[in-house]
């Protein structure tokens, strides 16, 4: 009898040293690929969530980190944020454009650049990378209409120089900081630099094979059994091979801090909350009677331009703009 016992507990042991590490890791850790996404304009309450996003995943020592994109681009700085991130990340970070219908543009770009895999779904696509200014010239400052009297007329020979300059120093810019990101993923750096001096884009069929992205996957179960076994570098150049088949998919929505500066942030909302502190304003200097001093009405109305004191110091001149056509004109 004893010697069946010894028999069966040889094997139990013979079975568990033999057994798949892959599926050992992915399914019997619990851990499970958490998934963050991006959806619509990149902003300054974009670049928090995915920083707190990132942060979760490495206290929670999960395998990794799928960043779905379907985005029209955004603002330089959110998006020099994001990259820094994903570079610094101690977890591998899986960029994912879909679903069917989404895309990468612009900022989202070369967010997808800076991710450890590149992935699409059929039917997404990517790039125009080209970097663009938000708005419009300032009145009485260099490429500003000239007023009535045509004062501003001798900056006219200055304009198109100043014009050309700042064009020249921010495309040139964009290119250095994408084609750093495509040596360092190994992608198309060729390709990358055309995205911003032509505004190429590229669908996913083409991207794959222009070595753009790494792979295309229908959907996120088939990205991980396709991710499953490569080798990925991270930050300080520690490799870590991947073992995500047969992980279960979470997905990490945002706080309502992040919500609401979304909201308050999105330039069509900043503009309507500026309007209303502004009129609020007005209400209040041509009625000065109508309220006792040191009210709590009169204290509102004079806090109503605060409320969106955040977007606009967020959209005032933020520099250049990595997006694209988002940010509507006045």
């Amino acid at each position: 009898m004893r010697m069946v016992q010894a028999t069966l507990v040889a094997a139990i042991a013979a079975a568990v040293q033999f057994a798949s590490p892959a599926l050992l890791s992915a399914e019997e850790s619990g851990r499970p690929a958490l998934m963050i996404e991006i959806d619509g304009a990149i902003g300054p309450a974009t670049a928090r969530y995915v920083k707190e996003a990132l942060t979760t995943a490495g206290e929670r020592r999960v395998d990794v980190v799928i960043l779905r994109l379907n985005t029209p681009g955004g603002l330089a700085t959110s998006m020099r944020e994001i990259i820094a991130d994903v570079l610094g990340s101690s977890v591998p970070v899986i960029g994912y454009v879909a679903p069917s219908g989404a895309h990468a543009a612009s900022a989202g770009t070369y967010i997808l650049y800076a991710t450890h895999i590149a992935a699409m779904v059929p039917g997404t696509n990517l790039g125009a990378t080209t970097p663009v200014q938000i708005g419009g010239p300032l009145p009485g400052l260099p490429g500003s209409a000239p007023d009535k009297d045509g004062k501003d007329k001798k900056d006219d020979a200055q304009q198109p120089a100043l014009k050309d300059a700042m064009t020249a120093k921010a495309t040139n810019d964009a290119v250095a900081l994408i084609r750093s990101l495509a040596e360092l993923r190994g992608r198309n750096a060729d390709w990358a630099e055309k995205a911003v001096r032509e505004a190429a884009s590229l669908s996913a069929s083409g991207a794959l094979q222009a070595n753009v992205i790494d792979l295309v996957a229908r959907n996120p179960t088939e990205l991980l059994q396709l991710i499953d076994g490569r080798t990925v570098e991270l930050a300080g150049g520690d490799m870590r091979q991947l073992a995500t088949k047969g992980l279960t998919i979470e997905r990490l929505d945002p706080g309502w801090l992040i919500r609401l500066l979304s909201v308050i942030t999105d330039p069509n909302v900043a503009f309507i909350l500026l309007m209303v502190g502004i009129y609020g304003l007005n209400l209040r200097v041509l009625h000065p009677g109508r309220h006792r001093a040191g009210s709590g009405r009169d204290d509102l109305s004079a806090a109503r331009p605060l409320c969106p004191q955040h977007a606009a110091d967020q959209l005032r001149w933020p520099g250049l703009d990595a997006a694209g056509d988002h940010v509507p004109d006045r």
